[in-house]
């Protein structure tokens, strides 16, 4: 039997675009462009912390204005650093917003898929990084639609973030969009509460633990044609 989704809801960093290598970049540059030498342990600092703070605007702990300066305090403390957070934040996301990278097959993916289904991204990054990231990207003719939780006032898993981006694609039947991403906290179990189908990008075979179990499961990008019936 083909299965069929008229609609294609992708997650941006970490399920198109390569978000490890853009953040590596991005900190580095900050740190240069601040004049500081760069410690490699300090990326993995920074990673703990930033993961913390989306974790818990996930959760509604946090606004995305908060987030943008409060990694940064945490971190330049946990460092010991005598900087700026609010001007380093600046900087920071100047750099990542420069950062276009792909990830292994999704243009092809995308570009595969366009024929036949209509293409969403969704996400809980921040406006001025991800729509220049997008724009710098050749995803960038390509998808239709793109939801950011910072504009809508709303960040997955949240229910009305899924009500949103649905009312901005004309209101489709629920039965007709697919997620996919590689968060299971946001896109799966966002994708699950707000009733539609959910595909896990999990290219690293993690345990899916308590989380809601997604529809389908690929460790590959090139798999969902074959999924899509194509």
């Amino acid at each position: 039997m083909t299965i069929r989704y008229p609609w294609l809801l992708f997650d941006a960093d970490d399920t198109l675009f390569d978000y490890g290598r853009a953040e590596n970049e991005a900190v580095r540059g900050a740190f240069e462009a601040q004049g500081v030498a760069f410690d490699d342990r300090w990326l993995a600092a920074y990673r703990v912390v930033n993961a913390r703070a989306w974790r818990a605007l996930e959760q509604g702990r946090v606004t995305p204005a908060r987030l943008r300066v409060v990694r940064f305090e945490e971190l330049f403390a946990e460092l010991g650093l005598a900087l700026d957070p609010v001007a380093f934040s600046a900087v920071y996301l100047g750099q990542l917003a420069m950062q276009a990278h792909l990830t292994d097959g999704a243009l092809e993916v995308v570009e595969s898929l366009r024929a036949d289904h209509r293409v969403a991204i969704i996400t809980n990054g921040l406006s001025d990084v991800q729509r220049p990231r997008i724009a710098r990207s050749p995803l960038a003719g390509v998808v239709e639609h793109l939801v950011i939780s910072e504009e809508i006032g709303a960040a997955k898993p949240d229910p009305a973030f899924f009500a949103v981006a649905l009312e901005r694609m004309g209101g489709p039947d629920r039965r007709d969009v697919l997620v996919i991403g590689d968060s299971l906290s946001s896109d799966i179990a966002g994708g699950v509460a707000a009733g539609l189908d959910t595909c896990w990008f999990n290219p690293r075979a993690h345990g899916r633990g308590d989380v809601p179990a997604p529809t389908y499961e690929i460790r590959r990008l090139d798999e969902l044609p074959a999924l899509l019936g194509h």
